[in-house]
């Protein structure tokens, strides 16, 4: 059956199309698509959107403009912003001290942690090396009552180790004692739902019948060397959610690992920041406090993804891997299997690739690359 490829992609944009129909290919770099869609926007206002595919693993369901895909990591993007937001209104700044509006965060020696820490990975909390019932992720206050409670598994600020999990609920706890609401409420309440944009955190009934099939890698993702800050992350039987079924991942609020969205309005989430903070006319972050989220905060080796890396305050910067295009004050974040949302505020562009079946790359997939490729070089 020949491939039908739906949606808007002008002509100066015609080798992100041809990208596009390359990623369906068996023998592609990636191993072929099942159902996948590509938003590009400058400055905000969307100039490629292309979707194709299935969304169901039986092939009767097309891919189309109200599917929804599973985020995994690319929410912690969304969180960054949220927390970036908080930031903004002159309610937390980066260096404060998460003890300060979280105090029982401060046992096992981490009374100083900053915000920016927690943010850039660096508290020493990958996830837990103990024995725990994976469904404790659906539980919010058992879990930020162990990890208040957890002792780093490295020296606070020496480093940065990949957070998959943790991370939503480390920022998501910071966000809700100074705001008062989850993640997913202020989400759907400031910025979803006035902004018209198909993005959730907590994922409702009564969309779950628009949610793409996965499929999941044929391969384990290649790590470098086993650490306890590794193991913790992705090597236990409890390090991911698990034991309540798909509809109770859907629902459940992790702002790290479980939104939903569509990449049309991921693409112009992103161009708000891509920007100058607005969108629509609406005001979502100052460009000051955009530059503080982006900064860096700590580069180098990870000690949980095996790749060099400079963190902002939740979020990828492009330096030194370069996997969202070519310009070096580009940031976003990807997710496991290969979804992908970014920013470049020196270009005014943003883009966002979600799909429904997951390579086993950590970051960096090389169909998102592919096409982000095909897109700066049609600019």
């Amino acid at each position: 059956m020949s491939l039908d490829i739906t949606g808007v992609c002008p002509a100066p944009f015609a080798q992100v199309y041809e990208a596009f129909e390359a990623n369906f290919d068996p023998a592609s770099p990636g191993g072929g698509e099942l159902g996948a869609r590509f938003t590009l926007a400058i400055d905000g206002q969307v100039v490629v959107d292309l979707m194709a595919g299935y969304a169901d693993r039986k092939h009767q369901v097309a891919f189309g403009p109200d599917t929804l895909t599973p985020l995994f990591s690319t929410t912690k993007a969304i969180a960054a912003l949220l927390v970036a937001r908080l930031v903004d209104q002159g309610k937390l700044t980066y260096d404060t001290s998460v003890a300060s509006v979280w105090p029982e965060f401060a046992q096992a020696g981490k009374q100083d942690v900053t915000v920016g820490q927690v943010m850039s990975h660096q508290d020493g909390l990958s996830g837990f090396l103990d024995e725990v019932d994976p469904a404790i992720w659906f539980d919010w206050e058992a879990t930020t009552v162990k990890l208040a409670a957890m002792a780093p598994l490295w020296p606070i600020g020496s480093a940065s180790g990949y957070h998959p999990v943790t991370f939503g609920f480390t920022a998501g706890e910071i966000f809700r004692r100074v705001d008062g609401r989850t993640m997913g409420t202020a989400l759907r309440e400031d910025l979803a739902q006035p902004l018209g944009l198909d993005i959730w955190i907590g994922l409702p009934d009564s969309e779950h019948a628009r949610c793409a099939d996965l499929m999941r890698p044929t391969a384990f993702p290649k790590f470098g060397e086993i650490n306890d800050a590794v193991k913790a992350a992705f090597m236990t039987k409890w390090a991911a959610p698990g034991g309540r079924g798909t509809g109770e991942w859907r629902r459940a609020e992790i702002p790290s690992a479980n939104g939903h969205a569509t990449a049309h309005s991921l693409a112009r989430l992103m161009g708000a920041l891509a920007s100058g903070g607005t969108l629509d006319g609406v005001k979502i972050l100052s460009p000051e406090t955009m530059e503080k989220a982006r900064a860096e905060r700590i580069a180098g080796q990870d000690l949980v993804l095996p790749y060099q890396i400079s963190w902002g305050a939740g979020f990828m910067r492009n330096t030194p891997n370069f996997f969202y295009g070519p310009t070096a004050d580009a940031f976003g974040h990807s997710g496991w299997g290969g979804s992908c949302a970014f920013a470049d505020p020196k270009s005014g562009v943003s883009g966002s690739y979600v799909m429904n079946r997951q390579g086993n790359e950590l970051i960096g997939d090389p169909r998102a690359v592919s096409l982000i490729k095909a897109a700066y070089a049609s600019l």
